[in-house]
């Protein structure tokens, strides 16, 4: 049996916002859910440990594969990923459910799009909760103009700007590929790191070309759970998920004269200590743009916050939802 049967609900399927969104739902039908949206190169599954915990406590939780991702359609534009879209995927959920509101929970990439919710969406969003990524104001410059200038061309945002290119390297070996990136910190913070003769920082299509695949000490899955990744990712390629990457510019260029504050909105944000790309840093200057906000970090943690420490992560969400939406 694979890990997708042992370890998840029964998929469903809605047709919303012209995509087939597959996802994941578990607990009872009861009460104010929670949308749980993955990062990149993540799926449905890597929420798998939540909506064990949740539902087992009586949460009604649901994690779709968000558009372009495991068994939700993949469409061809690349516009077809920008945040509106994104945003909009969520909200038709919520239509296909007969939901008028729900608690947003994202992780790396989710966390984006969670955080624009209540920006786009204010009256379908009960709550939001960031994991990892933190709520930050629009830039002053284009994005991506702005990460070239700091990382370089090679920073891998950067590289994934180039069509085609990320998409053809990262799927030329999938499992090692997978196993690159889900490595526990001491791999990921490593890889994050200038190298000496200089060039860009978070390099990864050099970093992954160079990686000794035969490193098992920094895997953080099990080989049923890598299985789960790699077959998905090897029937559907990588183009999906970096087309999000491809719409920083379109993105910053439309949210123009967005509201800078979230006031009004239970919030809670989850760091994780040793993150090397998205640092508990990052996240210094939330309590002065979101009006109600409680902040944790998760000592010991990088960057698959919802995987490393999953009963961590569990118990903050579930103490936060006892406390704002008691059941």
């Amino acid at each position: 049996m694979s890990a997708f049967e042992t370890q998840m609900p029964p998929v469903q399927h809605a047709a919303v916002n012209g995509v087939d969104l597959a996802y994941y739902e578990a607990g009872p039908r009861e009460g104010v859910p929670i949308v749980l949206c993955h990062g990149f190169p993540e799926l449905a599954f890597s929420w798998r440990h939540q909506l064990k915990a949740l539902g087992d406590a009586g949460r009604w939780v649901i994690a779709p594969d968000q558009r372009g991702y495991g068994l939700t359609s993949r469409p061809e534009a690349v516009t077809d990923y920008d945040i509106e879209h994104l945003t909009g995927d969520l909200v038709g959920l919520l239509d296909h459910l007969g939901v008028e509101k729900a608690i947003f929970c994202g992780h790396d990439w989710g966390g984006l799009v969670v955080w624009q919710m209540p920006l786009m969406h204010r009256d379908r969003v009960a709550g939001v909760i960031g994991l990892n990524t933190p709520f930050m104001p629009r830039s002053p410059i284009d994005p991506i103009a702005g990460m070239r200038m700091r990382f370089g061309p090679d920073m891998y945002i950067v590289w994934f700007q180039t069509p085609g290119d990320a998409d053809a390297v990262l799927s030329a070996d999938v499992e090692k590929t997978m196993r690159f990136f889900m490595r526990k910190p001491t791999g990921l913070t490593a890889a994050a790191q200038p190298p000496p003769e200089g060039g860009s920082t978070f390099a990864f299509k050099d970093l992954l070309q160079q990686w000794d695949a035969s490193d098992e000490g920094s895997q953080l899955l099990d080989s049923e759970e890598l299985a789960a990744f790699v077959e998905t990712f090897q029937r559907t390629g990588f183009t999906g998920g970096i087309n999000w990457y491809r719409n920083f510019t379109r993105n910053w260029e439309r949210s123009e004269g967005q509201p800078a504050r979230i006031d009004g909105l239970p919030c809670l944000m989850i760091t994780a200590e040793l993150d090397a790309v998205l640092s508990p840093a990052m996240a210094e200057g939330m309590p002065a743009m979101i009006g109600d906000l409680e902040m944790h970090m998760v000592k010991g943690s990088g960057h698959w916050t919802q995987q490393e420490k999953p009963q961590e992560v569990n118990r903050l969400i579930l103490d936060w939802l006892a406390k704002r939406f008691p059941k």
